[in-house]
Order: structure tokens, then C-alpha cells, then sequence
């Protein structure tokens, strides 16, 4: 085992916590096969960030998917859209909106450790994340338009400091990124083989460990307020523009084809 021995454990749904003696969290996202995300995950999300909020023994948040996982989060649950109205889509988003911002205000240091794939929200995932380390062939991939559809990650990609050009080069192309090819954006701390990605993360999380809680959480919550609001407002309006395209038939027969390939994300 990694760093710290492990004094306690926890299970929010599709989230396995390991509870380190100096207050790492090692946290491990196991939804086969791709790690997508259902509304069901996104409750687990809600239930994880409020379990952190009144834990004061966490000092910091490693984020990790099993040695074997397909995805480190492969994106939303696509069988969730088969057949999707619009006025079912704002009912998502309405939920997904209690829950996602819930994640991101958590006021501890969060670090990804990210060896497979990060897809449409888990790049998101990531971008919330405040430190990210990643295997260099790991892939990052905004592919709501091969849908028919829009995603919400352009705005706090852009907000991170990401190249503008490069942020529509993903979106507009869909395309996956490998970790290398997106490490002069500025978006990883570091990009290493598979086999670093853990250990490293576990480092610096021990290395944070190690400073005071009070002043970690005021850190974190300055951090989220030097982001500024402005992304978020570009992530709703982009969660309107998606809802009145999902009854669009180009995006239902997308989604169909994809449930076709064996759930690929």
C-alpha cells in the first residue's frame, strides 16, 4: 500500500474512501465497465461531499479508478439518454445541479489521479480537481457533439487557463487527447508513465497533509474564489442549449449507435 496505512474505509455507492492515519483520503471510483456517470452516481457524488464537509480527520482528496478500470470516468451513462425529451433532460440537469457543485465547493485539497480515460463530465471531474497528475497516455475527450449534443466543460476549461484554441479544438472535434499531447496546455501538474501516476499523487498528498486544516479549507476557498462565478454561468447556459437539442434525431440515433458498441464511452 501506498503512503499511510489505512485506519478506516467508507463506501458512498459507486466511491470506496480509505481513510489514511495523517489524512489522506484515498478515494477510489469503481462503476464498470467505464466508470460513466448515472444520476444515481451523482448521488453517490453528493453524499461523498457531504461526508468530507463534516469530517475534519480529511486533509486532503486523492481521486483514482481501479489498476484495471476502462475509465478514470468515462462520462455520463448514455442508457440514461436513450429516448431523452427535452423537458426529461432539464429534470436531469435540475438534479445533477444539487449535486455537482457539491463536489466542487468540498474545502480540501482534491488531487486526480487519472490513468485511463477522463470523458465529456469527467473532464470536468478533473478540471474541479486542484491538482491533477496523469499517465501520459491517459485520454481526455469532450465528445458531446458526436451526440448531437453540447457539453459544459469549455467554460471552466478556459477558466483553468487552457488555451482557447485548443478548448474548441476539443469540443468542436470531439476528438480524445492523450495526456502528452495536452501537457504544454498547462492542465497537469505532472504527466507520467501509468505506473508513477499513483504514487506520485499519494506524495504530494502526504506532503499537504501535513500543513494545517484550518488553513487548507481557507486556501481552498480562496482558490474557488479566484475561479470566479463566470464558468459556472457558462456551464447552465450550455445545460439549456443541450436540453433543446436532445429530441433533435440525429443526436437519439447517436446515442443508439453508441449503446451499439458494447457501451463504449
Amino acid at each position: 500500500m501506498y503512503g499511510k496505512e489505512s485506519t478506516d474505509a467508507v463506501k458512498f455507492g459507486a466511491f470506496s474512501i480509505e481513510l489514511r492515519d495523517n489524512g489522506v483520503a484515498l478515494v477510489t471510483f469503481s462503476r464498470p465497465p467505464v466508470n460513466a456517470l448515472s444520476l444515481e452516481t451523482y448521488e453517490d457524488i453528493r453524499a461523498f461531499a457531504d461526508y468530507v464537509s463534516e469530517n475534519d480527520r480529511i486533509k486532503v482528496i486523492v481521486i483514482a479508478a481501479p489498476d484495471d478500470a476502462r475509465a478514470w470516468c468515462g462520462g455520463a451513462d448514455l442508457r440514461e439518454f436513450e429516448g431523452m425529451t427535452a423537458a426529461r433532460r432539464k429534470e436531469r440537469y435540475d438534479f445533477i445541479n444539487e449535486c455537482l457543485p457539491r463536489f466542487h465547493r468540498i474545502d480540501r485539497p482534491m488531487i486526480a489521479a487519472i490513468r485511463s480515460a477522463a470523458v465529456g463530465v469527467g473532464v470536468m471531474l478533473a478540471g474541479m480537481c486542484d491538482l491533477r497528475i496523469a499517465s501520459t497516455n491517459a485520454r481526455f475527450a469532450c465528445p458531446e457533439v458526436d451526440y448531437g449534443l453540447i457539453g459544459g466543460s469549455a467554460g471552466l476549461l478556459a477558466s483553468l487557463g487552457m488555451p482557447e484554441a485548443k478548448v474548441r479544438e476539443m469540443v468542436y472535434t470531439g476528438r480524445a487527447f492523450t495526456a502528452k499531447e495536452l501537457e504544454d496546455t498547462g492542465f497537469f501538474n505532472y504527466v507520467v508513465p501509468p505506473s508513477a501516476v499513483l504514487p506520485l499523487a499519494l506524495d504530494l498528498a502526504d506532503t499537504i497533509a501535513s500543513k494545517s486544516l484550518p488553513a487548507l479549507k481557507a486556501r481552498k476557498l480562496a482558490s474557488l474564489m479566484f475561479e470566479g462565478p463566470e464558468w459556472m454561468d457558462a456551464y447552465l447556459k450550455a445545460q439549456e442549449a443541450s436540453s433543446a437539442l436532445v429530441e433533435n434525431p440525429e443526436s437519439n440515433a447517436a446515442v443508439r449507435a453508441a449503446l451499439g458498441k458494447d457501451d463504449e464511452e
